[in-house]
């Protein structure tokens, strides 16, 4: 599989490339050109004269034309690019499936923002000034995109980039590169100019630092883990660049003794055992009112012992294998670290025909404490811990003793606790009675540890675009005549 530079297929300029690994079974699903430092200056300047040529001086109407009919053709394509997707991350196929359909979507929702949402203000000053502002596009956009959902991911940043104006060089994440390609020979097919849209497969510390580092990139857009996304914002600083970090989560759920408990085990299931448990949302801490806390708990172990693990291409899998056997390492020892912190693990079952698959079972950590390395570090698997609280301040003093503050989830019953908490908790998103339902009219984006800055709806305009404030004497005001 080729890198996709200035409108062609091509090799890495070492002609190097990487093996991509099913984490289904472990072996080889095909090769990858392996771009490095000098793939990227070439996709850097390919994209720069685009955008100081045929796409930038495009209007509008006929710049968001293309950007519709990407949409058009990802919805075209939705079960063959969910397969890839299922293929490549171990995605169950049945969730990859809506994934795609949202990535259609997104392109859409970018273009009628641009055009209904991306305008300028005015400010008249008497008879003397009309101040007014605009939007124009920054130039070429560096947009480094994740595993876990990397094409869905990948359509939360192209979508805007290129809606307002931006040309694009998306280095996606190496463990996930199938639907990259594919995103490549459909923004290929909708007839895009020439380098407006590029891709650079590669490694993090080769392609991605070459990105960041190169003077010629205005723009970082980058989801991925918090400590990578400090070194991005350092390696990025001498060229003074403009970044969007969308970084690590450990994100609580909160269950009242009047909430409607059956919704809660619904939603607490859901957000964190879906996408395998390998999501930034995901509601990895749940924190049950004593009162209701045995019998929440033996609900959830139900529900753990009943999760279909299998094969992601089977319509019925709920849960799959892990990207990657570093990844399904990694999870494994947290569990080993949980056991030696004291908690009990209630842990699924998995089948023995599925051995070759970096599979973890559904797994609930009990006897938790908020100390605990298992409840304080992203574990970014099937894992839940499990606490308890007596009272509201107590549990909001513990949700929000961690270093991230990505999303939150409370269940009440009483809406007066529920907007109190939500206010409370230190997150950038807040759900209240609800599972993680994304508006994308909405800012998405985290605090503390989890990020800087905000996307989604016209709050992504504040990154993609520079604003300009434009002065206009309408009447001959006081000018001091120095000199004169």
């Amino acid at each position: 599989m080729k890198l996709y530079i200035n409108g062609e297929f091509v090799d890495a300029e070492d002609k190097g490339t990487f093996d991509n690994i099913s984490p289904f079974t472990n072996e080889k699903i095909n090769s990858i050109a392996s771009g490095q430092a000098a793939d990227i200056d070439k996709a850097v300047q390919s994209a720069k004269k685009a955008f100081k040529g045929e796409w930038g001086n495009l209007k509008q109407a006929e710049r968001l034309e293309y950007v519709y009919k990407i949409g058009d053709l990802i919805e075209q394509h939705t079960d063959e690019i969910a397969l890839l997707e299922s293929l490549d991350t171990g995605l169950p196929i049945a969730q990859t499936r809506k994934q795609v359909s949202r990535s259609a979507n997104n392109f859409r929702f970018y273009a009628d923002t641009v055009k209904s949402q991306m305008y300028g203000e005015v400010y008249q000053v008497d008879d003397e000034f009309i101040n007014y502002t605009v939007h124009s596009a920054v130039g070429v956009a560096g947009l480094i995109t994740p595993w876990n959902a990397p094409f869905m991911l990948e359509t939360w940043k192209i979508a805007p980039a290129l809606a307002t104006g931006n040309t694009v060089i998306l280095k996606p994440a190496e463990w996930s590169p199938l639907t990259a390609n594919r995103m490549a020979e459909i923004i290929d097919q909708a007839g895009l100019p020439d380098g407006v849209f590029n891709i650079v497969h590669g490694f993090g510390e080769t392609a991605g630092d070459a990105l960041v580092k190169h003077p010629d990139v205005q723009l970082i857009s980058f989801t991925g883990e918090t400590t990578t996304g400090s070194t991005i914002m350092k390696n990025g600083a001498d060229a003074l660049k403009r970044f969007s970090m969308e970084l690590g989560g450990k994100s609580p759920i909160i269950v009242f003794e009047d909430a409607d408990l059956d919704r809660a085990l619904d939603a607490a299931t859901w957000g964190i055992f879906s996408f395998n448990g390998e999501r930034c949302t995901a509601n990895s801490r749940l924190y049950l009112h004593e009162s209701i806390a045995n019998e929440f708990i033996e609900k959830l172990k139900e529900r753990v012992w009943n999760i279909k693990v299998g094969d992601p291409l089977e319509d019925d899998t709920q849960v799959g294998p892990l990207i990657k056997t570093e990844h399904y390492n990694n999870v494994k020892n947290y569990l080993k670290i949980a056991e030696e912190e004291g908690c009990e693990i209630i842990s699924g079952d998995i089948p023995t025909e599925l051995s070759r698959g970096n599979y973890v079972a559904p797994t609930i950590l009990l006897n938790a404490s908020n100390e605990m390395r298992v409840v304080q570090e992203e574990i970014f698997g099937p894992v839940i811990a499990v606490m308890t609280f007596k009272e509201e301040a107590e549990v909001i003093e513990k949700a929000n003793d961690v270093r991230y503050g990505l999303a939150g989830y409370v269940w009440t019953n009483d809406i007066k606790r529920g907007h109190r908490v939500a206010h409370a908790i230190e997150s950038g998103m807040l759900w209240v009675n609800s599972q993680n339902v994304r508006d994308l009219r909405t800012p998405f984006g985290g605090s503390k540890d989890s990020g800087i800055g905000r996307e989604g709806g016209h709050y992504a305009f504040e990154f993609y675009t520079e604003q300009k404030i434009i002065h206009v004497a309408i009447g001959d005001h006081h000018i001091p005549q120095f000199g004169k």
